[in-house]
């Protein structure tokens, strides 16, 4: 299952409905039209949504239709939003609206960890993956950081900012996936 991760303070935005969509900066998403994924929120998964459409556009092209999905007030609103989250910010920037319909709302958050691995500490994964594995050398550079930098956020800062995430989130889950095979590890959910 896809991952739709947004900072904390949108979590009840989420969950009441006022935010329907998100705006993304830089490369286009690869989610689609149909795809499930779980909402994640301040660490937390809040429950799981269906992707509605994603739109490609440049930020000068955001409406304030776009605005209102995502839960703001104004298109100005919007983009001074985008500005907290991304270093770089210009009319010319691509942006991609992500429209999602939320399905399915938890009865009580749960940590995102306990989806992405199963139920395993992403630290324990980094550890056994370098001791364990042949890493690509990508991957094994972005599990070393993570465990350099003692949390996800401070690696993603010192790769350029907190879009960055998926870069260590993606090689830790495929890091995972190997110990599994391996036998080295398994579900404890």
């Amino acid at each position: 299952m896809r991952h739709l991760e947004f900072d904390g303070r949108y979590a009840e935005a989420i969950l009441s409905g006022r935010k329907r969509a998100t705006v993304r900066l830089g490369r286009r998403p690869s989610l689609r039209e149909g795809d499930v994924v779980l909402l994640h929120s301040g660490g937390y998964a809040l429950g799981k949504a269906v992707i509605e459409r994603v739109e490609s556009k440049t930020v000068e092209e955001l409406t304030d239709e776009d605005a209102f999905l995502d839960g703001f007030s104004s298109r100005e609103e919007l983009i001074k939003a985008l500005k907290t989250h991304y270093k770089y910010v210009n009319d010319d920037s691509p942006a991609h609206v992500v429209v999602f319909r939320l399905v399915e709302r938890f009865d009580r958050p749960v940590m995102s960890s306990d989806y992405a691995y199963e139920g395993n500490n992403p630290v324990e994964i980094a550890e056994m993956a370098l001791k364990h594995l042949n890493l690509p050398e990508e991957d094994r550079k972005l599990i070393e950081l993570f465990l350099r930098a003692g949390s996800l956020r401070k690696a993603a800062y010192r790769l350029g900012g907190m879009n960055k995430r998926y870069l260590i989130r993606d090689a830790l889950r495929r890091a995972y996936e190997e110990l599994k095979k391996k036998g080295l590890m398994g579900p404890k959910l």
